[in-house]
């Protein structure tokens, strides 16, 4: 008799054949993921959360003062441009920390983080701020709300008038020192109801993202007996308990999507689904100690990503991440990595353990990372700042588009005319294009020594999102460009193409592909004074005196341009080369 093959004994072949395979990876995935064109893929979700509980990440200065405001606003425009300049496309913002908000709302209190005191006006609206500076910088902003713990028992009445324990203590059960809303009655999700509802109305969010939905620590001690005896229907007290979470996320997510289909819904699970057949959680998991159907909801498609907090390592991790993978129902998951364990005052870890994470995840095209928190990395603690920016996230990268929300592309971009402004810097201006959503269009700048330019390559991307038809740049790199326009869903156009600026210096096709050794370049023999190296978007990395051979082992992996540099400002082209 033909024996079939299960799907759980299919999970465990895969399983076992990615841990067989993970020396191998962990071992040279460097090498070839820095070889091969695949290395920075042009689509990848970079996600930082940015922790506003107690001021952790930001606000370090209280906004009581037009001083403090002015303090307050630079310090965020600051971390956003190190983000920006490490090519982290997503910020996850915490907006609901402990049942209050870092924006004016009817419903519940400001965060005691921005002024040192609960209910208190800072004098200005730190979300708005916080949207414009992120889509100025062509990032997304995605609100991280805290949804199902409410605040600590001692905090209960600093929270004010407005606290949930003054305006709905029905809803809340005391649960060791916390006070949590209680995911089985139906109020609870009404009450989140209306917090989204104000969110989404008020702001132009990209994403809404869910912390903390589900029930707490040692959830058999938590007090919903009295809701389970009237609400639990026969059910068994965990089946119960899980619906009434999943009843609360399918309800968000539809209302959201009946407002604005284009806001990304997301949460962060625990790192843990469930035991896998041979890998154990170790009683830690998605599914039986916190009780977060989190596949599931993937599968019903009322989530359209996850983070889950894979702030583990070894067995711990690569599994889960795997099965995680699988268990993905074509949405999207990019696993968060706990960076603050790279702290000596957390558990030390050597920034190896992140790289083969991070090399892992790529590997198995898995949808992208997220980091907690920011601080550690603009601290850049043990150097992952420097490792990102420089290797692993050496080019931008796009979000993913988001085909089950919306799948057609805006047109194309028109009108073109370009503008030199003086004898470096040119204007392009163009047409608006036109989207079938009504949430705007926005456009990405290509730019290649090549017509036409290659948009499907992330090393050619030099700026994305742009809201305005506009682009300054640079015309001594004397690149060809493209544009396109793509939407709030990720959707792309065809690419306009603009020919022209390209001069070798010895005529028209005759650009150098040059040979190194890793350490030493060589170049052309050219009747010129100094050369210039930039990378592909045209940053300068190195310049010095013309010569047939120069030292480049400073630099570290990418593609490269070489260019002539005259006293009096002239740059000519030379040609590119790959370390």
């Amino acid at each position: 008799m033909e024996r079939h093959t299960s799907d759980d004994e299919l999970m465990k072949i895969r399983v076992a054949l990615y841990l067989f395979l993970l020396s191998f990876v962990e071992t040279t995935a460097a090498q070839v993921l820095w070889n091969t064109e695949e290395a920075y893929p042009k689509r990848e979700i970079r996600a930082v959360w940015v922790t506003t509980l107690s001021g952790l990440d930001w606000p370090k200065t209280k906004a009581t003062s037009q001083t403090g405001i002015a303090r307050q606003q630079a310090e965020l425009c600051q971390l956003l441009d190190q983000l920006k300049t490490a090519n982290i496309n997503t910020i996850l913002l915490q907006t609901r920390v402990r049942s209050s908000v870092i924006y004016p709302s009817s419903i519940e209190p400001w965060d005691n983080a921005l002024t040192g005191q609960y209910d208190r006006n800072p004098g200005y609206d730190p979300l708005a701020f916080a949207v414009e500076e992120c889509h100025r910088r062509g990032m997304e902003l995605h609100t991280w709300i805290v949804t199902i713990p409410a605040f600590k028992v001692n905090v209960a009445k600093k929270m004010g008038g407005r606290g949930l324990l003054s305006t709905h203590p029905e809803l809340l059960k005391k649960h060791s020192d916390m006070y949590y809303l209680d995911p089985g009655l139906p109020g609870t999700a009404d009450y989140l109801s209306s917090i989204l509802r104000e969110l989404v109305g008020k702001y132009d969010i990209d994403g809404i993202h869910f912390d903390y939905i589900r029930y707490p620590e040692n959830a058999s001690n938590f007090p919903d007996e009295s809701t389970y005896r009237k609400y639990g229907k026969g059910r068994s007290k965990a089946d119960w308990r899980r619906d009434n979470i999943t009843v609360i996320v399918r309800r968000l997510y539809r209302e959201v999507k009946a407002v604005k289909p284009w806001v990304k819904m997301s949460c962060s699970p625990v790192g843990k689904y469930r035991d896998t057949r041979r890998y154990s959680s170790r009683g830690w998991n998605c599914y039986d100690a916190v009780y977060q159907d989190a596949q599931g909801w993937l599968r019903e498609g009322i989530q359209d990503l996850l983070f889950p907090m894979m702030y583990f390592t070894g067995d711990h991790f690569y599994p889960f991440a795997a099965d995680w993978k699988e268990g993905s129902y074509g949405r999207y998951v990019a696993p968060g990595l706990g960076i603050y364990f790279l702290s000596p005052n957390e558990k030390d870890w050597d920034l190896s353990v992140i790289s083969r994470e991070l090399n892992y995840l790529r590997h198995r095209e898995l949808s992208g990372q997220a980091y907690f928190r920011s601080q550690f990395l603009t601290n850049n603690t043990k150097g992952i700042y420097d490792y990102l920016q420089r290797a692993y996230y050496a080019y931008p990268a796009l979000p993913p588009t988001y085909p089950w929300l919306d799948s057609e592309a805006p047109t194309c971009p028109e009108g073109f005319i370009r503008n030199e402004l003086d004898g470096q810097m040119c204007e392009l201006r163009w047409l608006p294009a036109k989207d079938n959503l009504p949430a705007g269009v926005r456009y990405n700048v290509y730019a290649s020594s090549e017509y036409p330019v290659d948009v499907s390559r992330a090393e050619n991307i030099i700026a994305t999102n742009l809201r305005e038809c506009r682009y300054t740049y640079n015309t001594r790199y004397g690149l060809h460009m493209a544009v396109t326009a793509i939407d709030r869903c990720g959707n792309e156009s065809a690419p306009a193409q603009l020919g022209g600026g390209i001069t070798p210096p010895n005529g028209p096709g005759s650009l150098h592909y040059m040979s190194h050794d890793g350490r030493t370049l060589t170049l052309p023999d050219l009747d010129t004074e100094f050369y210039l190296i930039t990378d592909l978007p045209g940053r300068e990395l190195q310049t010095g005196k013309y010569a047939h051979q120069i030292d480049i082992s400073r630099l570290p992996r990418g593609i490269y341009r070489v260019r002539t540099l005259q006293k009096h400002g002239v740059s000519h082209l030379v040609g590119e080369f790959r370390k």
